[in-house]
């Protein structure tokens, strides 16, 4: 059994026996379930730029990694927030990465799907509605342009100057009145990003969602789904039974994920979920079973993710980016835990460490010697020496 030494939470150090990984039986899909996995980018650790101002991405890992999605019967929910987009991937990296991986997707004949919004954009409250209208029609028809299906991200340009519910309603009605396939409709929370709080013009969620069901209902046929990230799976099942037939939930709750894509009896929610970047294997594996009826093994599978789901999106929940990408560093998607923005300082050092106990005790480092040593390197940064 591999050990190593990780800080505790009273600054000591102490002895971690490590568990073998678990051999999951895994499956290129298609499952009972659509099931979309947010995917990161990988970053260019030598790139000659200002890391805090300038993406720099290694192209050749990040499509890799996609192509390990792929492989496990993932779909690919391209450019999306887990890529860091608002959070250092500016538009125009974003719409490269987005070509690159429909290119790679039509090749394979592979689902994905790419985020559209509003962020070569400044929020202010001086904007009009006409300007979100214009910024995002931009992002539409290039990413249109390239083949791509559209996930309709939210807005902090839209959140910062709209004056009403009905705005919302206007920016929503112009949109999906013209885009050329249905779409999916991506409600992110405050947790997610604190420049969205009022969403649909109200900060109380059940008023907002009277405003998001409205733009659905008369649009259903332009509205494949809906990602719901709000950390609440009350409100992702009452949100459920009010959407039109044929208009799927796609769970964005990487809190409560599996009980939501199991469903009720009578309801359920397909997943569009930052959580399966790092947790594919387990994630179809547990698709998988619960597509062959094995209800038992499903919750069997999922049931040790949640913990480490829950930790990695802990408050701040935007930082949970830094989690994804550890998690890729251990695995050996990537050989450096070097992010975008600079981003993988956003998380201290104990909370990498718990995270590996917890990423550990689901099963999830492939190799334990690999993803020990690779712990041991980043210990050794922060002085620690293991």
């Amino acid at each position: 059994m591999t050990t190593i030494k990780l800080p505790t939470a009273i600054g000591h150090l102490a002895d971690y026996r490590m568990t073998p990984p678990r051999a999951w039986v895994t499956s290129a899909g298609p499952f009972a379930r659509v099931a979309f996995a947010a995917a990161h980018v990988v970053a260019d650790p030598l790139a000659d730029i200002d890391p805090w101002l300038e993406p720099a991405i290694d192209w050749e890992r990040t499509l890799a990694f996609r192509e390990h999605l792929w492989d496990l019967g993932l779909g690919v929910a391209e450019a999306m927030d887990t890529a860091q987009r608002g959070m250092g991937l500016d538009w125009p990296t974003s719409l490269e990465l987005i070509g690159r991986s429909l290119a790679a997707a039509k090749a394979r004949g592979a689902l994905i799907a790419c985020g559209a919004g509003t962020d070569h954009l400044a929020p202010s409250p001086d904007l009009d509605v006409a300007d979100v209208i214009a910024a995002y029609e931009e992002q539409i028809e290039a990413i249109e342009a390239q083949g791509g299906r559209i996930i309709l991200m939210s807005s902090r340009a839209l959140a910062a100057c709209a004056r009403s519910p009905d705005d919302y309603g206007a920016v929503y009605d112009r949109l999906l009145a013209q885009v050329q396939e249905p779409v999916i409709i991506h409600w992110l929370g405050k947790m997610f990003d604190p420049a969205l709080a009022g969403y649909w013009g109200f900060d109380d969620h059940l008023a907002a969602m009277d405003v998001c069901v409205d733009v659905i209902a008369a649009h259903a046929a332009k509205v494949d789904g809906i990602k719901l990230s709000l950390l609440d799976k009350h409100k992702e099942t009452l949100l459920r039974a009010r959407l039109p037939e044929g208009v799927r939930m796609y769970t964005g709750d990487d809190f409560n994920y599996a009980e939501l894509i199991a469903g009720d009896g009578r309801r359920h929610s397909d997943a569009l979920l930052g959580i399966f970047d790092p947790i594919a294997p387990a994630a179809s594996a547990a698709l998988l079973a619960l597509s062959d009826g094995r209800l038992g093994d499903f919750h069997d599978i999922f049931g040790p993710t949640v913990p480490l789901s829950r930790y990695i999106f802990a408050a701040p929940t935007r930082f949970y980016k830094t989690g994804v990408v550890f998690m890729a560093y251990l695995n050996g998607h990537q050989d450096h835990f070097v992010m975008v923005g600079g981003q993988q300082s956003a998380r201290s050092l104990l909370h990498l460490a718990e995270l590996f106990r917890l990423a550990d005790a689901a099963g999830l480092l492939a190799l334990p010697e690999r993803a020990a040593a690779r712990m041991r390197k980043v210990l050794a940064v922060h002085g620690i020496e293991a």
